[in-house]
């Protein structure tokens, strides 16, 4: 059976770089899986053999006296459309920017069905739903001497119930796992609690976004604190201002904005029936909705939810001031739509939402915001930074944004506090918190014992073997 196994001549050494992953030839030969599983237990005895050396020679680094070190992250990735994905290709580049020590590289999972195009940083591909997809990623990260593992979790982007494939990955690592929650339930199922239960015994680290969620993580799941970092999501640096106006053709109006990929639990519905009110008082105000329908919602039920919206709008007599735009944006698309926005308006229906990336985008690029109480807002917006509003209240959105409108300094006033206080936000400042806490975990970890390769028999081996991504498969600018 053909195989593809790509060498590096000697397996890569510690002190190495990734670029020298990149220069690796790529050699088609018939070989079976035990080849690759015993070519990979030689490279991780030698990363044992160097880690002793390195404690025998009393070196206090546990990243054994290198100048760099290789930090993997595990989890969804751009170009697919989702919130963690732009969240792991957010911290890759930040990492890679403003840390020399690290050299961050990114394991992709793809969702059932689809495959992505890539640029360079992902190295290895994982199918949601295939469990052998994951114990070959574990293979591939034990062997290529990998320092840390960081991963992101939100329970629908692995495979199994609750996300428990995710699992049959981390129980082989050799490496410490740093773990990043998307998403903490107050009342979890038994599956989910199962899953989470063992991520937090299998972690070094649990990085949380918000105070609220390292509550939960403490009261709901027993994770000592000592155990919890609180890192902020990140977020860019957008300019304040309205100086998009023009080039949106949006001059000499007042701009409402929701942003983010559409589903149902996002209670635009509610900001649409305020508008009338809203118009009454300042009729050169647009409604903008930007982003595409998340690609779940639109596999089972299509465009529904949208169709709804548009269809409320005109029965209200206000499609002309409300602008969909249906398409997934840029980052840079995403700048000028945001510093174009007055006020930005999150009517999101779910309390137990602990994290918003784009809400903390909109508060870091200076906008006033309104939000109904989830968690991660409550938080966000205390202390005058933003307004909260009762769930499904479209005459108090209309009123808030009437408010806001009418008193341009209070507006203002709102404005600085929130970009004030979102400067620890910044993508740098949160790259460089990340690194403290793999130094962390890597201080407390312990290899284990024995990892052994899993087995697969002639008629269960996987049609190929986990590939590492080379330069001549990358991302076409």
């Amino acid at each position: 059976m053909k195989k593809r196994l790509l060498l590096a001549g000697k397996y890569q050494r510690r002190e190495g770089s990734l670029d020298e992953v990149r220069t690796q030839r790529t050699i088609t030969m018939s070989i079976g899986t035990a080849a690759y599983q015993r070519a990979a237990s030689i490279a991780m005895r030698a990363q044992d053999r160097r880690k002793t050396r390195a404690q025998r020679e009393g070196s206090e680094d546990v990243m054994y006296a290198r100048t760099k070190y290789k930090v993997a992250l595990l989890g969804s990735h751009l170009p697919r459309h989702c919130g963690i994905a732009t969240f792991t290709s957010d911290l890759h580049d930040a990492l890679q920017a403003e840390c020399s020590e690290i050299e961050p590289f990114v394991i992709a999972v793809n969702d059932t069905g689809r495959r992505y195009v890539y640029h360079d940083q992902v190295r290895l591909e994982i199918f949601e739903g295939e469990i052998a997809s994951y114990r070959r990623a574990a293979d591939f990260l034990n062997a290529n001497s990998v320092d840390v593992l960081c991963l992101q979790h939100e329970y629908g982007i692995y495979g199994g119930k609750s996300g428990a494939h995710v699992l049959a990955l981390l129980r082989e690592l050799r490496m410490p796992i740093v773990t990043t929650l998307h998403t903490i339930l107050a009342e979890p199922t038994a599956s989910q609690r199962f899953v989470m239960d063992e991520l937090t015994q299998l972690s070094e680290r649990m990085v949380v976004m918000s105070q609220h969620g390292a509550a939960l993580l403490r009261r709901v799941h027993q994770v000592p604190e000592s155990k919890i970092d609180l890192i902020p999501h990140g977020i860019d640096s957008v300019p304040l201002g309205d100086g998009s106006k023009d080039s949106l053709g949006l001059e000499g109006q007042s701009v409402i904005l929701t942003f983010g990929l559409l589903s149902p639990d996002k209670g635009i519905e509610y900001m649409i029936d305020a508008l009338p009110a809203i118009l009454a008082r300042f009729p050169n105000t647009v409604y903008i909705v930007l982003g595409a329908t998340h690609p779940h919602v639109k596999e089972f039920d299509g465009e529904t939810y949208r169709l709804m919206l548009e269809n409320r709008a005109k029965r209200l007599g206000v499609e002309s001031q409300v602008r969909f735009h249906n398409q997934f944006v840029s980052r840079g698309e995403l700048r000028e739509f945001l510093s174009a926005a007055d006020i930005y308006v999150t009517p999101y229906l779910k309390p137990e939402q602990i994290t918003s990336g784009t809400l903390a985008y909109a508060l870091g690029s200076g906008k006033a915001v309104i939000s109904t109480p989830y968690w991660y807002a409550e938080e966000l917006l205390a202390d005058g930074r933003g307004l909260l509003v009762p769930w499904r209240d479209s005459v108090a959105i209309a009123k808030h944004v009437i408010e806001l409108l009418a008193n341009e300094s209070d507006r203002h006033a709102m404005q600085r506090r929130a970009a004030a206080y979102m400067k620890e936000m910044a993508w740098p400042t949160v790259a460089r918190q990340y690194v403290q806490s793999f130094e962390q975990a890597a201080q407390g970890h312990k290899v284990p014992l024995s990892n052994p390769f899993h087995e697969w028999t002639i008629g269960s081996q996987p049609a190929e073997l986990a590939e590492l991504r080379s330069v001549s498969s990358s991302f076409d600018e």
